[in-house]
């Protein structure tokens, strides 16, 4: 890309605050960095208008959706500067206004989030793993040796006191100010709430952000049921942390419910127990009872913020992640159907015509894709959140590789229910091929985002697996793929046989061993992926959304 000597200045001038704030040290020039660049590419990602019908809301209902955004908003800035740095606008400034400033606003920093996290920006450095949750000269080695109880906790940054020594630093310390002033805001928006128990829980939830105390409203919430608003805001995943996987990134999803579609959904969850029992491992990978008591609902999302809006698009959410409450009232699965419809109609069906063989292109349908999707959501309720031998939580056990375990985990886990209940005729007159063909071509889809994140290693090893395994052929003359369904059956069930394995004995070196071996895009596979960019395919959308948006203003 050929810039001008000002515009290289200002990069350079970049690098050097980018090191300030995430410990890169910046190259003596532009020629010097030691990473592979990446070009700014905006146009991967497909517009889309978030909206929703509002006209059944009440006008407080709609002056509550306003204050959600604007507390959305705050999300928005303290994710910014987890993932890049607290000086992220004097960075931003820099960058001009051209297709690089639209880029790193996608991606919440000079890092392709799609690409591997590679820098597109002249110049930058590689991304720090721990991303702005730990000083820029800490070991991996120095954090394991060093005293500091609550040191792998969620909901504190480790930084460096006067004496050069590592010091946790709670989040409700770090951004009081911004915490105060969201808090604040949602206890305006349980002013307006016509629903009493969702007015509790976002006066639960004010306290916990100004506290660092989640549980008690997680717990609360897994009993609000009958709001038509919601919102999940607060430091929730923790994806961003590449270092350990331990510390929880600001988001928030302001939502509308669509009771119709909830309607059909909320049966499902009282198969969980009884899924649980046939799972393909021995019992002792499967003596923890699901909760029951939760929830399936259809929701239009109506904002996204913070590390929701970053990079590819959550379609859907089992919250809450806190072990004791799962294990205790279960989750929430959140489908969210506008963001799951865009993402169906503008990527999913265009990657069909283009990689699914010809004779099973039916079988990609919205209802099976949507299934797949509320499906995996449900499946992480399955298994066990706790190691067999009392080491603690799995979480914790397989550290940075966790979350791609669980992903993956949900992912085939997802699909055995599918086939289950199908079996067992709960599914109604499905042709149980929509469901393996859609997840075929979804695997297309999530691949797409790179195999950096926990979803892209999770999309990987699956690929890899169940390549090896025979679940699908690839056409060498057609350059498309054929399900074989009985293959496939066979593969997602010694997949989920190994991937409950790994979790339940705590195997943070077989894990590692897996993802490592299987978790990377092949020659051939990257050459088919390249087809879907050169047909002008888009990777993910991007949302156009807001009070305006919503004909709030």
């Amino acid at each position: 890309m050929t810039v001008s000597n000002f515009a290289r200045t200002a990069r350079l001038l970049a690098v050097a605050m980018l090191a300030a704030s995430c410990g890169a040290e910046p190259p003596p020039d532009s020629t010097a960095a030691a990473v592979t660049m990446a070009d700014p590419r905006p146009e991967i990602y497909a517009d889309f208008v978030l909206t929703a019908d509002l006209s059944h809301l009440s006008d407080n209902q709609r002056d509550m959706i306003k204050v959600l955004i604007e507390a959305s908003e705050i999300m928005d800035i303290l994710y910014w500067r987890q993932a890049y740095g607290d000086d992220y606008e004097q960075w931003l400034a820099t960058v001009g206004i051209d297709e690089a400033r639209r880029f790193a606003e996608l991606n919440y920093g000079p890092w392709d989030r799609l690409a591997d996290e590679a820098p597109f920006i002249e110049g930058v450095a590689a991304k720090p793993l721990g991303a702005n949750f730990y000083p820029p000269d800490m070991s991996k080695e120095e954090f394991d040796e060093v005293y500091l109880p609550g040191k792998n906790g969620l909901y504190s940054l480790i930084r460096r006191d006067d004496a050069g020594e590592l010091v946790l630093v709670p989040y409700h310390v770090a951004y009081a100010a911004e915490l105060k002033q969201a808090a604040g805001l949602l206890r305006k928006a349980a002013g307006l709430a016509e629903d009493q128990s969702f007015a509790t829980y976002l006066k639960l939830r004010a306290a916990a952000l100004i506290s660092d105390d989640f549980q008690t409203s997680d717990l609360f919430w897994m009993d609000v049921k009958n709001n038509e608003i919601d919102v999940v805001i607060g430091p929730i995943e923790t994806y961003e942390d590449r270092l350990f996987g331990y510390r929880a990134a600001y988001e928030s999803y302001v939502l509308i419910k669509d009771t119709e579609w909830s309607d059909r959904l909320s049966r499902f969850a009282m198969f969980l127990p009884e899924l649980q029992e046939g799972l393909p491992v021995p019992d002792e990978y499967k003596w923890e009872t699901p909760g029951t008591d939760s929830d399936l609902n259809a929701y239009d999302v109506v904002y996204y913020a913070g590390h929701s809006n970053a990079g590819s698009k959550t379609i859907a959410i089992n919250l809450p992640n806190d072990e004791q409450v799962q294990l205790e009232k279960g989750t929430r699965r959140l489908q969210l159907k506008n963001a799951m419809q865009a993402k169906f109609e503008k990527i999913l069906e265009p990657i069909a015509g283009e990689l699914i063989d010809e004779s099973q292109r039916r079988h990609v349908t919205f209802n099976a894709f949507f299934g797949n999707t509320m499906f995996h959501e449900v499946a992480h309720g399955l298994g066990i959140k706790n190691t067999i031998d009392g080491r603690g939580t799995v979480r914790e056990a397989l550290l940075d590789v966790s979350s791609s375990m669980e992903e993956g985990k949900a992912d085939v886990l997802g699909l055995y229910m599918v086939t289950e209940l199908h079996k067992a005729g709960e599914l109604g007159d499905v042709d149980i091929m929509d469901h393996y063909v859609t997840f075929m071509a979804s695997i297309f889809r999530s691949i797409r985002f790179g195999a950096s994140s926990a979803h892209g290693k999770a999309n990987m090893v699956r690929f890899n697996f169940f390549k090896e395994h025979g679940a699908f052929v690839r056409d060498p003359e057609k350059g498309t793929y054929r399900v074989d369904a009985e293959r496939m059956t066979l593969a997602m069930t010694e997949l989920s046989r190994l991937l409950l394995t790994l979790q339940g004995d705590g195997d943070y070196a077989g894990a590692t061993r897996l993802t490592e071996t299987r978790g990377v895009i092949g020659t051939q596979l990257q050459a088919d992926l390249d087809r879907l960019t050169s047909a002008g395919i888009p990777v993910d959308i991007t949302f156009k959304q807001g009070v305006a948006e919503l004909g709030l203003e």
